[in-house]
């Protein structure tokens, strides 16, 4: 078995003929947002996956092997929701008020010009028609947003710790986030 430790973002640094000729690897969205699985490659191979806790694998992303090879992650179509706004009766804003709700509910979305794009759930597919839009189940990969306090494009979880000297006495302050 072939053991990763490494992802690079995009094959960021790398020479397209590297990424071209890489193995691939094609996983759902439900693998790639966890740091420890199991996979196989176009080639065959066994493939542990140790990324650091919170690396979130996109596809495009050059995972690298032990032994020095590449192998470029495939975002595997699966069933989404795609929702479209009604070019009759709706405006593309009623999309941008569905991501609002869906945002609101900490939703998985992907944002697109022209639709948007959840893991099936019917209750949320109810809801987003009585929106009137426009919901259909397909099977396409999944690249939900990361959150507004992922770094680097890859990682989960954040923090609201704020650190703050109060032990100073300059007169009255606020201090606004």
């Amino acid at each position: 078995m072939l053991q990763i430790s490494k992802c690079i973002a995009q094959g960021k640094g790398l020479a397209p003929v590297l990424i071209k000729r890489a193995a691939t690897v094609e996983l759902d969205w439900d693998v790639r947002q966890k740091s420890r699985f199991d996979a196989t490659d176009s080639q065959g191979r066994s493939l542990g996956i140790f990324l650091p806790r919170g690396t979130v694998v996109r596809g495009g992303d050059v995972l690298v092997a032990d032994d020095g090879s590449f192998i470029r992650a495939i975002a595997a179509p699966q069933p989404v929701l795609k929702i479209t706004h009604c070019t009759q009766h709706g405006t593309p804003y009623d999309l941008i008020r569905a991501a609002y709700h869906l945002g609101n509910r900490h939703v998985p979305i992907e944002l697109k010009p022209d639709h948007l794009k959840i893991e099936p759930d019917h209750v949320l597919a109810d809801m987003l028609r009585a929106m009137h839009l426009i919901v259909h189940a397909v099977d396409e990969s999944f690249e939900p947003e990361n959150g507004a306090y992922a770094t680097g494009g890859h990682a989960h979880g954040h923090s609201h710790g704020h650190t703050h000297d109060h032990g100073h006495d300059h007169g009255p302050h606020d201090h606004s986030h």
